[in-house]
């Protein structure tokens, strides 16, 4: 038989989650989908994720690849896997795609967004997906300020100390604060983030939008390459990664474009 790469969208509040990682201590997004997609194909399953999530946080599309030799109709892997799933994961689709085709690898830059509910009381049952700011902020201050994140630059100011990455210089290719009702947004693509990068940049906007620092504290913060300087890292329950995107020949659907058609992929 020959093997073959499968790729699949998993969506997933990471609410009682210890992120996507698997981890021998607790239970992973990880380990959730291994299990379920062991169980149609009887046999173990690794998968390999675009971008690791950390505790709490969620995932729109997540894109993840696994190898098999087993032949199974494509709605083994979404409607067969998602019986097994518990009920706060789910995979949207699956798709065959290229050997050479790498979740991680592969991908040109992957997008967040982090909701936070901008009113006097606190959320209620979304608690658990939109951080909370009673203090009313200006979303277009924040959205000036945020803009001087563009561009490639070391991103040292807005990298947690755990971080492990090699270096901190990335490419931010789009950063917008926007104002929708009685919710602020924070959405960022780059192609590749620090770890909790978008969680400290977006503390540091906060503080803009509240008028405790100038427009202009971004840059600076981004001149200075220093975590000591920056402000607080938000809660990760307001944070959801997006997806990621791929050169066009992997065939890779865009699931954020798609949302308006209920059958996509």
């Amino acid at each position: 038989m020959a093997l073959k790469r499968i790729a699949l969208a998993v969506e997933y509040d990471g609410q009682g989650f210890c992120g996507w990682q698997r981890q021998p201590h607790c239970h992973s997004v990880q380990a959730e989908v291994e299990a379920a997609l062991g169980q149609i194909s009887q046999q173990e399953v690794t998968v390999y994720c675009a971008g690791r999530t950390d505790t709490g946080v969620h995932a729109s599309a997540q894109i993840v690849h696994f190898d098999t030799e087993l032949e199974r109709p494509l709605r083994a892997w979404t409607f067969g896997a998602n019986s097994h799933l518990d009920k706060r994961v789910a995979i949207h689709w699956a798709a065959e795609v290229p050997l050479d085709f790498h979740a991680r690898f592969s991908a040109l830059d992957r997008s967040y967004r982090y909701t936070i509910l901008n009113r006097a009381t606190r959320p209620g049952y979304q608690a658990g997906t939109m951080g909370w700011e009673r203090i009313p902020l200006d979303a277009d201050r924040m959205n000036r300020a945020a803009q001087a994140l563009l561009g490639e630059h070391d991103f040292s100011s807005f990298r947690s100390a755990e971080c492990q990455a090699n270096h901190a210089v990335r490419t931010m290719k789009r950063i917008e604060v926007r104002r929708e009702l009685d919710r602020v947004v924070v959405e960022v693509t780059a192609n590749g983030f620090l770890h909790n990068m978008v969680r400290i940049l977006t503390g540091c906007l906060l503080a803009i939008g509240r008028g405790d620092r100038d427009e202009n504290w971004m840059a600076t913060l981004l001149s200075a390459r220093d975590r000591t300087q920056a402000g607080m890292t938000i809660a990760p329950h307001g944070l959801c990664f997006l997806q990621p995107t791929y050169p066009d020949e992997f065939g890779v659907p865009d699931f954020e474009k798609n949302k308006s058609n209920p059958w996509h992929p």
